[in-house]
């Protein structure tokens, strides 16, 4: 097995399986098709990884945005009550259009419960541990950009979801790869012992997962340049420069720790691929992804073991007083 022939094995093992793609491209659809028919409905935005085409495995949920027409709702927008209202209005078409008992446009949603941004949608048992959800969040269009409701500081937030997913589709374009190998950073920040959200790692490659190398070389370079980053002190922030700090509660030394590991271990898989020793190369790149990496080929023999230099010491971006 070549390093190139592991990471095609680790790809398939990230990727979501296509039959739960599907379902959830399909829910999403009836969800776009069933808000499609409200007189107050201006639009229904696929939103979320799966329109980004960076889902990982397990789908968690799918992400759509009904987009309200401010003249239906002229108290929508401001500060006070009306962020609730917007999502209770939502929780109660999605109970009309499509509940369970009594939808008129279908009969798929079994529970629906708003939270601080969006209403959660149980098609399956709630209880079911493999159970996905859509989630639909109202907003109004203003300004060339969306104003979502948040209920927890009773007030609506501006966002732009749509420049994100065309500037990763943008990426994608230059380097077919790119979405998956996003999903694969994915994959290794839910293998750390510290919350990240898979948005970080998303706007994280935007700025640094490079698409003009292959690969492995692209990986190993996102992790230099990310905990170079995240070590010198920066926060990953909307890059619509509209939310501020995507994760704030997030440990940031805890986070660098985990990126200093994950590169040092990239950078002796490149080593010892340079030292043609494609085992080592193997083992190197499982220390970065876990157990779900491919394990690296049996020896065949007792060949001298190739000199690995030593990584190069990690330089620290140390604020100037």
């Amino acid at each position: 097995m070549s390093v190139t022939d592991a990471f095609k094995t680790f790809q398939d093992v990230v990727n979501a399986d296509i039959t739960h793609v599907r379902e959830a491209r399909a829910r999403r659809d009836l969800f776009k098709s069933a808000f499609g028919t409200e007189d107050d409905v201006e639009e229904v935005i696929a939103s979320g990884s799966l329109a980004r085409g960076t889902h990982k495995d397990p789908i968690h949920d799918v992400d759509v945005i009904v987009v309200f027409d401010q003249d239906d709702h002229p108290e929508w927008g401001a500060p006070g009550g009306s962020a609730a209202d917007a999502l209770d209005h939502t929780r109660e078409r999605v109970n009309a259009l499509l509940g369970a008992t009594n939808g008129t446009y279908d009969h798929a949603v079994r529970l629906a419960r708003w939270r601080n941004h969006a209403v959660k949608c149980f098609l399956d048992d709630p209880d079911d541990p493999d159970a996905f959800t859509v989630d639909a969040m109202p907003a109004l269009r203003r300004d060339g950009r969306l104003l979502i409701p948040e209920a927890l500081s009773e007030d609506w937030v501006a966002c732009d979801p749509e420049s994100l997913i065309a500037e990763v589709a943008d990426r994608h374009a230059q380097w077919n790869k790119f979405a998956g190998t996003v999903r694969m950073l994915k994959w290794w920040a839910a293998e750390q012992d510290t919350k990240i959200k898979s948005l970080v790692m998303e706007v994280l490659a935007l700025d640094f997962l490079p698409t003009d190398v292959n690969q492995p070389a692209a990986i190993k370079q996102f992790f230099v340049s990310a905990c170079y980053h995240i070590e010198g002190g920066n926060e990953v922030a909307d890059p619509a420069g509209l939310c501020g700090p995507i994760q704030p509660d997030i440990d940031y030394c805890e986070f660098a720790d985990s990126l200093g590991s994950a590169r040092d271990n990239a950078i002796k898989a490149f080593q010892a691929q340079a030292n043609n020793d494609t085992a080592a190369a193997i083992k190197h790149w499982g220390e970065v992804f876990g157990d779900d990496f491919p394990k690296p080929p049996a020896s065949t023999g007792n060949p001298a073991p190739a000199v690995v230099p030593a990584a190069p010491r990690p330089v620290k971006d140390t604020p100037q007083g």
